[in-house]
């Protein structure tokens, strides 16, 4: 199993509105099943390898296809992940 997690920050630059941004970047994350947990300044993905990377880069495409952006994103194998249930896709 290559499980991984990653703490992504979103940072949508120049745009009136931020929020639409960000919750599109949370909605991907959700849509390719990694579990999701939101933070006031990250959120946490967890999930397979490949599955967290394709998330990464569909959830940057579409925050660039929308205007400038910066993605801070640190990625592990090694910190433990939430069992299923603990942070199912729950906001903080």
């Amino acid at each position: 199993m290559n499980a991984v997690a990653a703490q992504v920050s979103l940072y949508p630059l120049r745009q009136e509105r931020l929020g639409p941004v960000i919750e599109a970047a949370i909605d991907t994350f959700r849509r390719s099943g990694l579990m999701v947990l939101e933070g006031p300044m990250s959120t946490i993905v967890a999930g397979e390898l490949e599955a967290v990377f394709a998330a990464l880069q569909e959830a940057f495409a579409l925050a660039a296809a929308q205007g400038e952006a910066v993605m801070v994103v640190t990625v592990s194998n090694g910190c433990p992940v939430p069992a299923p249930g603990e942070a199912s896709g729950s906001s903080g």
